[in-house]
């Protein structure tokens, strides 16, 4: 039993599978490339991290609270997270200084120098009532 193979029927069928996973593939780098070069709103101050920090939370929460998940609503907390994460990424800068300060204030208190406990004092209730009163 002699079996006859199309060889032009082959390379077409072959050509097909890898148009197809070429598309496939660029679809994919695209879709990525598009979510990796979205940058979210800047954070450059405490005052503005927090407030961008409470703002998306707040759209957070309302999609997370919806009873049924769409593709959209997957792309709008894709996108809204680097806003949070650039709003942490300074919160958490801020609090580990003021960590730093208040370690100051701890050890002039220790010792007694008033002058530097004032100083370093006030530097921590002006960058902590940045964060919250």
């Amino acid at each position: 039993m002699m079996i006859l193979i199309d060889v032009g029927i082959m390379k077409k069928k072959v050509f097909m599978a890898m148009m197809a996973l070429f598309l496939f593939y660029a679809t994919v780098i695209k879709a990525e490339e598009k979510q990796e070069h979205f940058k979210g709103k800047p954070s450059e101050t405490i005052e503005q991290a927090v407030s961008n920090f409470s703002e998306y939370n707040r759209k957070l929460s309302s999609i997370l609270n919806q009873d049924t998940l769409s593709p959209r609503d997957m792309q709008q907390v894709h996108e809204l997270t680097y806003t949070l994460e650039n709003a942490l990424e300074k919160i958490n800068s801020t609090l580990s200084t003021l960590s730093d300060t208040l370690e100051a204030v701890h050890v002039s208190s220790e010792t007694g120098d008033a002058d530097a406990m004032q100083t370093e004092g006030m530097r921590y209730l002006d960058t902590a009532r940045q964060i919250i009163e």
